[in-house]
Formats: structure tokens, C-alpha cells, sequence
């Protein structure tokens, strides 16, 4: 029997791969948000504006490479993984195999959005409900306990689309859809068994957050503070908009506090990056196993969507395109 350890380690290489995509995305974003900044601010002193219009064309790039690109080889390392559980065996060409089983699931990146989608949109709603319901318990106070909860949930959902994707893997001779609606009545009917895991999911988060986002936070500042003379620039910038109107924290206008706010968010990146690259994949393959061990004994049969057809819009509609 193929053990997590070992599904984990033969899955490595879809997260090294990953990896790969998410720096080089990264510098590039750095050198169009500097970019953006330095031109702007010789040219026309408007360097916060060069900065936003350098995030902005960023951000489209990475939204690009990972809706192109970086899916691949996330959907391939959760097939693979879903082979191991399931068949016991993974082959030799772990990489090319993963990469191929999602083809064939979702012939068109469209499609494999299109499921996700549907997972995303169902737990959000339910999410929001939440935060609903404590408002009119409790006013300010009970919405900001459903915000909580609500963000925990975020969290949750996340782990919950990887393995509504494994129980579509693991359905090959079921549509996507109709096993997208099987894998999200799964979680309410064996919710007990996926609620077991998430101590481990916020334990090991908490637990890397602050050894890998403190070193790279560190050696963010000892780099940023070289250059001095950027960050007045940058809290002029701000300082100018904060006259103009607008809301500019005090702190943040300061050149030390933005440097360290700067420093920080590298870190908090940085974390985010490597966690779910190396760290959170360790942690998918127990919460995977015991999500398809639970609902291969116990597949949904059509009576039991009506479960989610009266909790969620995105339930009824995924559900009626069966």
C-alpha cells in the first residue's frame, strides 16, 4: 500500500514545477511594479501612479500564467495523488501521466474552471450565509463572528475544491459535472470525517507562517534597506495622495513603518508561495485520503443532491445541466 509519505514524494514534481512558474512570475512582477515606479517617477513624479499601473499589468500576467500554465501541472499533482489512494500504484512517468489524465478529464481549460468554478461558488455562498446569519443575531458583533467564520471557511473551501477535483478524477466514468455535485454532497454527508483534518490544516500553517515569512521578511528589509532613498520617494507619493483626499494610514506615510510594511508583505508572500508549493500538498494527500475512502463506500445517488439544492444557487444550476 502506497502510504501519504510516499504519494507525497513521487507527486513532488508537479510542486517543483510549480515553484518554478510562481518565481519567475514573481520577479517578473517585481521588475514591472519597479518599472513602472522608476519611469513614471523621473518622467512625471507620479511614481504611486507608475507603481499601481506596474501591479496592474502584473497581476494580469500572473492571472495568465496560472490559468494557462500553473493549473496543469495543480490538477496533475491531485490526479496522481487520487491514483495512489485509489489504485495503489503510480507510474513511472508521474509528471507526463498526471499531465494527460487532465486533458482527458477536461478537454478545454474552460471546462476544468468551469468545475472549480461551480465548487468555489457553492461553499462561498454558503460562506456568505454565515456571515449573514450572524448579522441579524447579533448586529456588528454577530457579523464580525460570521466574518470569522467565514474566512475560516475560505480556508476550508480551498482544501474542499482539491478534493471535490480528486473525487472527479476518481469518477472517470462519470461526468465532471455530475461528479462535481457528487463531491460537494459528499462533504455534507461525511462532514465529521473532513472536519477531523482541519486542526492539522491551521496547526501546520501557523506553525511554518512564522519561521519561513520571518526569514524572508528579514532578508526583504536588509535588501529594501539599501535603498533609502526609494521609500522617500514612495511616502512622498502617498503623502501627496493623502492631501488630495485620500485614506492613507499615518504609519504607512512613514519611510521605516512602509519599509517594514513592505518587508512583511515579501515575507507573508514568500510563506504563501512555499507552503502551498511544498507544505500544504503534504497535508492534501491525509485530508484526500480520508475524503474518497469516505465517499467510495458511500457514493451520492441523485436523491442526495437534493440535500444542496435548497441551500445553494450554484448547486441547483450545476445540478440541473446533469
Amino acid at each position: 500500500m502506497l502510504d501519504n509519505k510516499t504519494i507525497y514524494k513521487r507527486t513532488l514534481t508537479f510542486s517543483i514545477h510549480r515553484l518554478l512558474w510562481d518565481v519567475l512570475t514573481l520577479l517578473l512582477a517585481a521588475v514591472l511594479c519597479v518599472a513602472g515606479f522608476v519611469i513614471a517617477d523621473k518622467t512625471a513624479g507620479k511614481g504611486i501612479i507608475g507603481l499601481v499601473i506596474g501591479a496592474v499589468v502584473a497581476l494580469i500576467l500572473a492571472i495568465i500564467l496560472t490559468r494557462f500554465i500553473s493549473y496543469r501541472y495543480k490538477a496533475g499533482q491531485i490526479a496522481m495523488m487520487t491514483k495512489g489512494i485509489t489504485e495503489d500504484e503510480l507510474p513511472e512517468d508521474v509528471l507526463g501521466e498526471g499531465k494527460q489524465i487532465v486533458k482527458e478529464r477536461f478537454v478545454t481549460v474552460a471546462a476544468f474552471f468551469a468545475a472549480t468554478g461551480v465548487i468555489k461558488g457553492i461553499f462561498n455562498q454558503i460562506g456568505r450565509g454565515i456571515t449573514k446569519a450572524g448579522e441579524s443575531l447579533g448586529g456588528d458583533t454577530g457579523g464580525a463572528v460570521g466574518g470569522a467564520v467565514s474566512t475560516v471557511l475560505q480556508t476550508i473551501v480551498n482544501y474542499l475544491c482539491d478534493c471535490c477535483l480528486g473525487w472527479v478524477f476518481y469518477r472517470k466514468g462519470v461526468g465532471a459535472m455530475k461528479a462535481t455535485c457528487e463531491g460537494a454532497v459528499l462533504f455534507f454527508k461525511h462532514g465529521k470525517t473532513f472536519a477531523k483534518n482541519m486542526g492539522r490544516v491551521f496547526g501546520i500553517g501557523l506553525a511554518t507562517l512564522i519561521p519561513i515569512g520571518g526569514v524572508f521578511g528579514g532578508i526583504a528589509y536588509l535588501i529594501m534597506s539599501r535603498f533609502p532613498g526609494a521609500f522617500e520617494s514612495l511616502s512622498q507619493s502617498l503623502i501627496k495622495m493623502a492631501e488630495e483626499g485620500a485614506k492613507i494610514p499615518q504609519w504607512l506615510v512613514n519611510p521605516s513603518t512602509l519599509m517594514i510594511a513592505c518587508a512583511a508583505l515579501v515575507g507573508l508572500l514568500f510563506w504563501s508561495m512555499i507552503h502551498s508549493v511544498f507544505i500544504r500538498p503534504f497535508v492534501l494527500v491525509g485530508v484526500l485520503r480520508n475524503y474518497i475512502n469516505s465517499g467510495m463506500n458511500d457514493i451520492p445517488t441523485e436523491e442526495s443532491f437534493h440535500l444542496l439544492d435548497g441551500k445553494s444557487k450554484k448547486f441547483r444550476e450545476a445540478h440541473a445541466k446533469i
